[in-house]
């Protein structure tokens, strides 16, 4: 449904004033007199995203900043500020809002954030944190997109996938230092960050650009968790990195020789070459000298 619905989106708000990017993407992108400004937003609500009886709050403030940062890197962009909204169950809604607030200031210290401002409001429901985070594109530089990969193009993966909910998906880590750093050696045709499961938002990109990826399925790096937790649900520790989600890594479409760059250089973070940019649209594997195709799957967000 989140797809039909932002597809409908943008047909009803097509005919109002536009920004550069606009609903679709990682985080839109509006032109300032310096920079292109990036702009994203995301909320996370008890029950749906978190177990605020079971899990630390500062680890979920933690991770409403850390979820937005991670929009951010995926436009190759740079935090500047957040405006963060609180909406607090009635009982003990002071506590509530200061242990989400350690972690939120954590996220925020280290990322070098301003917090702008925001709202709090209680109410007879869970708890809701709201992020809207927004940054910048270096100067003469242009946002990374979803929709411009193109054939021949590597596709790069940063970290490991699968099992984040063994704890990792409330301590995510944004690539932000590694958006920067790669800025300063390849040209990226396209990129998106890893929240929904690695094959669901590779088909993303792939279905935004217009084209497929052939997959090296031996090369995608799969996260120790990912093998604990197959050893409890039955399922291979592969269909824990194809689709566990909330991962919070990057894939990057870039050229070969960028990609052999890329591979070769130090970085603050692993990557790992995962498949390339072909013409048929979709997910696939070479098997006996024939294309395979590979269904997407992942945490849909409404049925």
């Amino acid at each position: 449904m989140e797809q039909s619905f932002l597809a409908y989106l943008r047909g009803r708000t097509r005919d109002l004033r536009q920004v550069d990017v606009g609903i679709g993407d990682d985080a839109a992108v509006i032109r300032s007199p310096r920079s292109p400004m990036v702009v994203c937003a995301d909320q996370i609500i008890d029950g749906v995203d978190f177990d605020r009886q079971s899990q630390n709050l500062a680890d979920v403030g933690y991770k409403a900043m850390a979820i937005n940062l991670s929009d951010i890197a995926a436009m190759g962009a740079v935090p500047d500020s957040a405006i963060v909204t609180l909406t607090l169950p009635q009982d003990d809604a002071t506590i509530i809002a200061g242990d989400c607030y350690e972690g939120i200031i954590e996220a925020a210290k280290r990322f070098d954030v301003a917090i702008a401002g925001g709202d709090i409001s209680t109410y007879d429901g869970p708890l809701a944190i709201n992020v809207a985070l927004l940054g910048h594109i270096t100067e003469g530089g242009r946002p990374w997109l979803r929709s411009e990969a193109q054939e021949g193009d590597v596709v790069l993966a940063t970290g490991q996938f699968g099992g984040s909910l063994r704890g990792r998906h409330l301590r995510p880590e944004p690539r932000i230092e590694f958006a920067t750093a790669v800025r300063q050696l390849a040209d990226v045709h396209a990129a998106i960050d890893v929240s929904d499961g690695f094959s669901l938002d590779l088909d993303r990109l792939c279905a935004s650009s217009g084209y497929g990826v052939e997959l090296d399925v031996d090369a995608i790096p799969i996260h120790p968790d990912a093998v604990a937790m197959s050893a409890k649900s039955g399922k291979s520790a592969f269909h824990h990195a194809w689709s566990d989600g909330e991962d919070f890594e990057l894939l990057l479409s870039v050229s070969p020789e960028d990609a052999d760059r890329l591979l070769s250089a130090t970085l603050p973070a692993p990557i790992t070459a995962v498949g390339k940019i072909i013409g048929r649209t979709g997910l696939w594997k070479m098997q006996s000298g024939k294309y395979i195709r590979m269904a997407p799957q992942g945490y849909q967000h409404t049925e």
